[in-house]
């Protein structure tokens, strides 16, 4: 039995792959759904808003592949018209040109599709929420996860960000000092990030040859971006805010918002049929405050991760330990085929 723990993108993979090799395996997600940082919303008029990872593009080519691999679509997005640069907060937008860039794209269906689709493959009784690992302890011939329950295992996969698990989990003997030290200051991608969106019956902004882009330099909102579906039947804005307002409350944020949004696009942006938001940091399986301030990325894809520990019996799997692309979806991608092949791999040699 193999345990992993957390479901987001990169657990949910890791599994998927042990169940390909016919390798049994469960996994403990300490939410109440399974996803991680990856987080679609269904909205008004089921309208599908991201208020987790979003974006991919042509160089991620693990994601790609993985998109493939489930028949899952791909759209561009949506930047033509007019892009707004608001450089105060009193200050009138100004219309501004994008230097040529390679383009994003977003998951047809919302990022969820993803998720959706590994979790339609999977043993459902082999997920089980509402499971935070508090310690493992390596005995000679097994481990022991204490959870709510004990559960034991032959490896442990640990598929969540380095700096919960070198924080919140107790491991006996203990972790390699230098790993922990590392890991407790391994950024966590998005884990300070405010995602806001608005969903519109009509998309005023398209109407006015507008791209819905905005870039703001105080904010409350910094950077926003057309968020229609992919067949541009359903309408919405999303992007981010700036970290400094989520010290207000829901209210003041929303009405601030608001302003900001009256002051660039007029009137018609107040016309909106539902508003969301969602604030990382509250996100007690996603946040944990750091002892330093750490830098975007800090420690992410450090090779530590991707060390032997524990007789070939832990391994780390999740976004932040990758070697391409950290912190990102296709990071959570290349490293859970990283470990289950490693994984397959030594469990095929013991077998041996």
């Amino acid at each position: 039995m193999i345990i992993i723990i957390g479901a987001g993108l990169s657990g949910l993979l890791t599994a998927y792959r042990l169940q390909q090799a016919g390798i049994s395996y469960k996994i403990l997600e300490a939410r109440d759904r399974v996803g991680g940082r990856i987080h679609t919303v269904q909205g008004a008029r089921d309208t599908p808003v991201e208020l987790g990872a979003t974006w991919f593009g042509q160089q991620h080519k693990h994601l790609k592949n993985l998109l493939e691999e489930f028949k899952i679509a791909g759209f561009e997005q949506f930047m033509k018209g007019t892009v707004y640069f608001q450089p105060f907060s009193t200050a009138p937008a100004q219309s501004i040109e994008i230097p040529g860039q390679a383009p994003s794209y977003r998951i047809s269906g919302g990022s969820s599709q993803l998720i959706h689709a590994l979790y339609a493959q999977l043993d459902p009784e082999a997920i089980i929420l509402n499971e935070a690992v508090k310690s493992i302890q390596f005995k000679n011939e097994e481990i022991r996860i204490q959870a709510n329950s004990l559960y034991k295992a032959q490896a442990v996969v640990l598929a969540l960000p380095p700096k919960l698990w070198a924080t919140r989990i107790d491991f006996q003997p203990e972790l390699p000092e230098n790993l922990m030290q590392i890991a407790s200051q391994t950024q966590t991608w998005m884990e300070d990030s405010v995602k806001v969106a608005l969903i519109y019956k009509n998309p005023f902004w398209e109407a006015g040859k507008l791209s819905g882009t905005l870039f703001s330099n105080t904010g409350p909102l910094t950077e926003f971006y057309d968020h229609c579906d992919h067949a541009r039947e359903k309408y919405a804005l999303c992007g981010f805010m700036n970290t400094s307002f989520k010290v207000l409350d829901a209210e003041e944020r929303k009405a601030r918002v608001l302003q900001q949004l009256e002051l660039v696009y007029g009137a018609q942006a107040l016309d909106f049929l539902e508003y969301r938001e969602c604030i990382w940091s509250a996100e007690a399986y996603t946040y944990e405050p750091s002892a330093t301030p750490l830098f975007p990325h800090q420690n992410n894809g450090n090779a530590v991760f991707r060390d032997e520990y524990s007789s070939q019996r832990l391994f780390l799997a999740g976004s932040e330990t990758s070697a391409d692309f950290p912190g990102y979806m296709d990071g959570a991608v290349c490293a859970a085929n990283r470990v289950s092949e490693e994984l397959i791999a030594a469990l095929n040699s013991q077998a041996n």
